[in-house]
């Protein structure tokens, strides 16, 4: 049995149920504010699923390499290892407001100290990634298949919201993310994502303060969820507001699974803003060619579960067609995930977001100018990296296909 905190504090029990099921029961006389989830309110009845876990409790699970690494260091000492066991290991140090322990442990989540400069100077190569995976595996609740680990530097860290506060000395969670990649299957993929969110940025979305290592193999991001008082705000991904798990990331559309969803949950002043947003992450998924922009790589931050919520900042975000030259979108767009046209684009911006046909021209022509402007920027690094120029000139030449179909009205 796990028992399940939210914001620090025991909200319920979490437990098998039937064969291949799981049960969760909030404790008694819980407020409506201790509720894990937007769509799992709290109340008297458990909430019972027949196969694996809530996708609440799944959203964090590892997934690839991370995954794998942690069943053959556990699967022995367990003798088995599902989901559940998964979550009783990497849940005391999660991404967003939910925490797990054991149901006679108390809540701790002291993660190993790690300098986040040494990270992004030291050129250990492929030591780095296995120092890495070794050292923080187990305190790394955080989904996706390329490798990603939980580290904390205290002393780098200044949080999203942009405070000149640093964290107490006291804090033991961790700070940062690092992004790890497979150089032989994906060469270059840390220096791939760090301009498509340099792009991001550039289109006046919110992104994590990002940095690249020197030698590009990594990727380090501070945490978007965490607060100057090392309290941590909610974040649920657009799998758990579809009441999909992992596996059904892929199954879905952009104008309901994610625009028409996001509306029916962000209970905010701000929703015209955000869908604004939202429009313009979609737009750019598809001028980069990003073949994963799927369920979980779009998602909701919030500082109280019954209040506002708005869009998280920009994550995940790569040009995944330069990899698989067949690559198609990851979720449909007007029934197909073929790449979209500026037609298509311009209905969905004007059909889900309520733009005027001259505020979404505007935006396309805007994603359209950013993306010259840091096509430039990478083509200055490519002449800096010699490792980095096919990679570089391919993702390009993708960049500028995307430009043409997708941005550019025909």
């Amino acid at each position: 049995m796990i028992k399940v905190w939210t914001d620090a504090v025991e909200a319920g029990l979490l437990d098998r149920f039937g064969v291949r099921g799981s049960t969760f029961v909030y404790q008694p006389d819980s407020p409506p504010a201790r509720a894990v989830s937007v769509t799992m309110p709290v109340r008297l009845p458990s909430w019972d699923i027949q196969f694996g876990l809530p996708p609440i409790f799944e959203m964090n699970l590892p997934e690839g390499v991370l995954r794998e690494r942690l069943r053959l260091t556990f699967a022995k000492a367990t003798g088995t290892f599902d989901e559940f066991d998964l979550l009783g290991i990497v849940g005391r140090s999660q991404v967003g407001r939910i925490r797990y322990t054991g149901q006679t442990e108390q809540l701790q989540e002291d993660v190993p100290f790690q300098s986040v400069d040494e990270i992004l100077e030291k050129r250990r190569g492929g030591e780095l990634f296995r120092y890495l995976i070794d050292k923080f595996a187990s305190f790394s609740g955080i989904s996706g298949v390329q490798p990603k680990v939980l580290v904390r530097d205290e002393a780098a860290s200044i949080p999203l919201s942009k405070a000149n506060q640093r964290l107490s000395q006291s804090y033991r969670g961790a700070t940062h993310i690092v992004k790890l990649f497979e150089q032989n299957e994906y060469p270059q993929l840390a220096a791939n994502e760090y301009f498509c969110l340099k792009l991001a940025e550039a289109c006046g979305l919110n992104v994590p303060t990002h940095r690249l290592a020197e030698d590009a193999l990594a990727l380090v991001i501070d945490r978007f969820d965490l607060r100057a008082d090392g309290s941590y705000r909610g974040f649920e991904d657009f799998c758990v507001l579809n009441a999909r798990r992992t596996e059904e990331k892929y199954r879905g559309s952009y104008e309901t699974s994610i625009m028409r969803r996001f509306a029916e949950f962000a209970n905010s002043s701000h929703v015209g803003e955000d869908l604004e947003r939202l429009f313009t992450l979609i737009v750019v998924n598809c001028a980069v060619r990003n073949g994963d922009a799927h369920l979980k790589n779009f998602g909701i931050v919030y500082d109280d579960v019954q209040g506002e919520a708005r869009l998280a900042p920009v994550y995940d975000l790569v040009t995944t067609a330069l990899y698989l030259p067949k690559d198609s979108m990851a979720l449909t767009l007007n029934g197909t995930t073929k790449w979209p046209s500026s037609k298509e684009l311009r209905r969905l911006g004007e059909t889900r977001m309520g733009g005027s046909p001259a505020r979404i021209r505007e935006i396309l022509e805007r994603i359209a100018d950013a993306m010259a402007t840091v096509s430039v920027q990478m083509q200055e690094y490519i002449a800096s990296h010699p490792d980095f120029e096919e990679i570089g000139r391919h993702m390009l030449a993708q960049w500028e296909l995307g430009v043409r179909t997708s941005l550019k009205a025909s």
